[in-house]
């Protein structure tokens, strides 16, 4: 074969290809745009796009915490324990992220405390000064909820119940504060 024909074969090759590319890539986003006109999921579990399970807590001040359904806030519940280094690094963030979007987010901070010792959870609560509700999840029924595995696990719930996101583990406080600013629109 004639070193032009090679050239010629290779070019055409590579415009297929584009125009593929180009095709699938279209074809990607009316897909997202479809799915987002769609109605909400009736099926509830631990998984991002089902509805979050229901919830009702007590929290440490008394006062009694719901999530599942609609609400006019979104949610962040954040399992925590008292010996878990990296809860404790994110403790001060959390405190940070509730004051900043307090007209849009509402953050639980749920301690397992069949996984902890409720004294030392409680310390941990004053020195890191939590400004938000602290539940303390007595038996571990929450965590077993949303499949907990590992400290810190946050959940993002949006508005409409549904959660966008479960965080295994620690994030930056940027990229933390990204997925809050994506899930409040704030």
């Amino acid at each position: 074969m004639k070193a032009v024909n090679k050239r010629n074969l290779a070019v055409v090759t590579l415009i297929v290809i584009l125009v593929v590319l180009v095709m699938w890539r279209e074809r990607g986003s009316e897909a997202v745009a479809v799915f987002k006109s769609q109605e909400l999921p009736t099926e509830s579990g631990p998984r991002a796009g089902l509805l979050a399970p229901a919830l009702t807590l007590q929290g440490s001040d008394g006062s009694t915490y719901q999530v599942g359904g609609k609400t006019e806030k979104a949610v962040l519940l954040n399992f925590w324990a008292s010996w878990c280094d990296p809860c404790q690094q994110e403790a001060p963030e959390l405190n940070v992220i509730a004051a900043k979007y307090k007209d849009t987010l509402d953050i639980y901070g749920i301690n397992v405390t069949s996984h902890d010792y409720k004294p030392n959870a409680e310390r941990f609560v004053k020195k890191f000064k939590l400004t938000f509700p602290v539940i303390y999840d007595q038996k571990g029924e929450a965590f077993a909820k949303y499949n907990g595995a590992v400290f810190p696990t946050n959940v993002l719930i949006d508005k409409n119940g549904v959660i966008s996101e479960i965080i295994l583990g620690i994030l930056t406080p940027e990229e933390l504060e990204a997925k809050i600013t994506a899930l409040t629109g704030s």
